[in-house]
This record gives C-alpha cells, sequence and structure tokens, in this order.
C-alpha cells in the first residue's frame, strides 16, 4: 500500500490523480441528482480533439482515466529503472507526454466506436414554432390560404403556411399583410399553423422591482 501511495504521489501521476478525484466527485453528483451528465455540453467543445459525438464528461472522464493508469504505469517503471536527477526527471517528462498521447488515442479509438449509442440532438421541429410571433406575409390571412415569416431560435426566419379562424363577430381582427400574428398551434395533417391577432401591448410585461 504504501509503494502504491509513493507512486501515486509522483510526478505527473500526482496530476492525473487529482483530476481523477475531480471526475469520481462529479459522478458521484451525477448519481445524486445534482448535476446533469451533460452539463458541459454547451461549455466545451471535444470536436477538434476528435472527441465529438459523446458527451463531454463521459471523453473526458475517459481520458482522464486512461492517462492516470498510463501514468501510474510508466511511473512504477521510471521507480524501478533506479534513474536519478535529471534522467529522473526526463522519464518523468516522457511518461507524461507518452501518458497524454495514449490517453488521447485510446479515447477517440472509444469515441469513434461507441458514439453511435449516443443520440444526436432531435432535429428540429415545425412545433418548435408554436408560440411564437411571426409576420404575415401574404395579402391576407383565410381559413384555407395564408403565409407568415417567423424566427426560430437559432435567429434564422422561415416562411410558413398559417391559417386563420375568421369570426363573423369580430370582421376587424382579419389578419394582413404586415400584420403581427401568434402562432398558437400546429395542424399536422394540413402542414400550417394556426395563427391570432397579436397585440404587443396586451402581452404580459414583468413587474417592476422594488427600490431595495
Amino acid at each position: 500500500m504504501t509503494g502504491f501511495l509513493s507512486v501515486a504521489l509522483t510526478f505527473p501521476t500526482v496530476l492525473f490523480g487529482a483530476a481523477l478525484v475531480v471526475v469520481v466527485c462529479f459522478w458521484l453528483l451525477v448519481l445524486a441528482g445534482a448535476a446533469g451528465h451533460d452539463s458541459f455540453d454547451t461549455d466545451l467543445d471535444t470536436e477538434a480533439a476528435g472527441f465529438g459525438g459523446v458527451p463531454v464528461s463521459v471523453s473526458v472522464s475517459l481520458f482522464v482515466v486512461v492517462a492516470w493508469f498510463t501514468g501510474l504505469t510508466g511511473s512504477v517503471l521510471v521507480l524501478s529503472s533506479g534513474a536519478t536527477g535529471t534522467l529522473r526527471a526526463v522519464f518523468h517528462l516522457a511518461v507524461l507526454a507518452g501518458s497524454l498521447l495514449t490517453a488521447w488515442g485510446v479515447v477517440r479509438m472509444l469515441v469513434r466506436r461507441f458514439r453511435r449509442f449516443f443520440p444526436a440532438e432531435p432535429p428540429p421541429s415545425r412545433e418548435d414554432f408554436v408560440g411564437r410571433i411571426c409576420t404575415i406575409r401574404t395579402g391576407s390571412v383565410s381559413a384555407d390560404f395564408g403565409q407568415a415569416e417567423v424566427a426560430a431560435a437559432d435567429g434564422s426566419t422561415a416562411i410558413v403556411q398559417v391559417r386563420q379562424l375568421l369570426m363573423p363577430s369580430a370582421p376587424g381582427e382579419v389578419l394582413s399583410s404586415g400584420s403581427t400574428g401568434l402562432l398558437y398551434a400546429y395542424d399536422a395533417g394540413g402542414e400550417f399553423f394556426w395563427v391570432s391577432s397579436y397585440d404587443a401591448a396586451l402581452a404580459p410585461r414583468p413587474l417592476p422591482r422594488e427600490a431595495g
């Protein structure tokens, strides 16, 4: 046990050991429900390293585990070689570089093999437009015809088919070109949205903050 600790606390194994402790704590939080396994997917991009297609937490965890095991093995070999002084320091630096390269190669290979088990993000759906504000682009909108322009969450715009339930008792609410409407439902069979007039003045506003 003493020998294992002496090796584990040797450079560079101690660096990977500290990272391993962080990884273990993270997955304990995931098991406890205090964190999500995809918590870092929007903050880090591992595509350039060849780790794309799986959650960042998975690829980084594998990288740390492989690097720690490789560094531990290399440190054992260095200590058993009897090298001292400058030569020993050079060997430790070689172990550090070798551990990083080995971990990168192993994780990249595993990711390429198992990324199919991690489903990609669902493709955009037309139903994502429900609840969004649109601008009418046809002369008028009826129960049989109409088009409108709507902005997606990523800022792109699309022209969609819209229909309006005309109310004989309220003819003034008929939407025309340039009017602002609200997409409140989607008809999958007809592939169009139900739209109603929208008045920004009637939209709910945030309550004013109280003075501190």
